[in-house]
């Protein structure tokens, strides 16, 4: 099988017992956007929504230990580097990143406080994060980080003092400013970026922080610039926090596990659009199919559904345009039998049921109202990696 390229991301951070932060929160984020996640983990803490309950240091010989022993094997594309631990693990982490062969980019997000409010880094740890920006390409506060690295009032003038003082990049976060507009700027030694964005209004916000971070430096692993690798990371998280689940009862996670297709590599085929004549007959047969319609649109003629793992599909009716069934839309389905037989005693029609193909796919024919072809099928590893796959042995 021919060898696959991977971003591959060492994170140094602590571990979220609840999932919503920290290492559990930059693994799901680095997965997402199609990375590979290594970790050496500095604290373990016990934490859920509502607070933390408890933070132990992981030894400082052991962090190292996590670090060497991961880049050895696998090598490293870039570096993210959140809850820290103690003082002198940040001086000795480092120490050890100084000293590796290559440089890699450098994201560090530095920790002081979580959502809660409870303290994870103290002055002391505070005051060696300066050996890491001296390292980092770019250093994400949130605007209390900030103001606390510089003690300067001025967001902007805090974050001009870290790039010229540590020679590194500074994203200024609007997440804890006031007002329904959140605005973002990256301040780079001869250029500044902005970005203006809508606050998403909820309380499932745990981890955002670390998911951007991670997300960064997952851009600068595939080689993008430090302006797109923020942008892409923008969007992972307003999806992400759009996604929330909606668990527990303060500060919840945030739905990394469901941002799929809305940023990452390109080309992505996430949207597919058929013709139709009536609106109504449209609707009520993708409905059925079990699609979830996001826009009803009937005065424009336009309906828009989503699949389950984020790609849309839409119709669009226009009574007087000829439509020929050149193309079929395919909805792949575990359950197809099932489906398929629900389906036809429901009153939809089949020109034939689930069929094994010479193609290794299991296939229900239908045609929706307007004539347009659509298959219900089941491919499972043959969808993708069929015996004969090119470049496959």
């Amino acid at each position: 099988m021919t060898r696959k390229t991977i971003p591959r991301i060492l994170i140094i951070a602590g571990s979220d017992s609840g999932g919503g932060a920290g290492i559990q929160a930059d693994i799901k984020t680095v997965t997402m956007l199609g990375g590979h996640a290594m970790t050496a983990i500095t604290a373990v803490t016990a934490q859920n929504s509502l607070g933390v309950d408890a933070v132990h240091p992981v030894p400082a010989e052991t962090v190292l230990a996590q670090i060497d022993s991961v880049i050895a094997d696998f090598g490293v594309d870039a570096i993210k580097i959140g809850m820290i631990g103690s003082a002198f693990t940040a001086r000795v982490v480092a120490e050890r990143l100084a000293a590796l062969e290559q440089r890699v980019p450098l994201v560090f997000d530095p920790v002081m406080v979580a959502t809660s409010g409870a303290t994870l880094a103290d002055e002391a740890t505070v005051a060696a994060f300066g050996a890491l920006m001296d390292l980092a390409t770019i250093v994400t506060p949130n605007l209390p980080e900030l103001h606390r690295l510089t003690g300067k009032e001025d967001p902007i003038e805090g974050a001009l003092g870290l790039v010229s003082g540590h020679r590194c990049a500074v994203l200024v976060k609007g997440g804890h400013d006031e007002g329904e507009a959140v605005a973002d700027a990256l301040i780079e030694e001869d250029n500044m970026t902005s970005w203006q964005g809508t606050r998403i209004d909820t309380p499932h916000s745990h981890g955002t922080g670390c998911t951007l971070a991670s997300a960064i430096a997952v851009g600068l692993a595939e080689g993008r610039s430090l302006a797109e690798s923020v942008a892409q990371a923008r969007v992972f998280v307003r999806m992400a926090l759009l996604e929330a689940p909606g668990i527990g009862g303060g500060n919840g996670p945030m739905g990394h596990g469901r941002v799929r297709l809305d940023t990452g590599g390109s080309p992505r085929l996430n949207q597919v659009t058929v013709t139709g004549r009536d609106y109504a007959a449209q609707v009520a047969f993708y409905r059925k199919l079990g699609l979830q319609q996001i826009v009803d649109s009937p005065d424009n003629g336009y309906a828009r559904f989503e699949t389950w793992g984020g790609a849309t599909f839409s119709v669009q009716i226009d009574p007087e345009e000829e439509i020929a069934a050149t193309s079929a839309v395919y909805f792949e389905c575990d359950d197809l039998d099932d489906r398929v037989e629900t389906l036809a005693r429901g009153g939809i029609v089949f020109e034939h049921g689930p069929r094994k193909q010479p193609w290794m796919w299991h296939e229900a024919r239908l045609r929706d109202p307007a004539g347009n072809i659509v298959f219900l099928y089941q491919a499972g590893e043959a969808r993708r990696f069929p015996p004969w796959r090119i470049g496959q042995p």
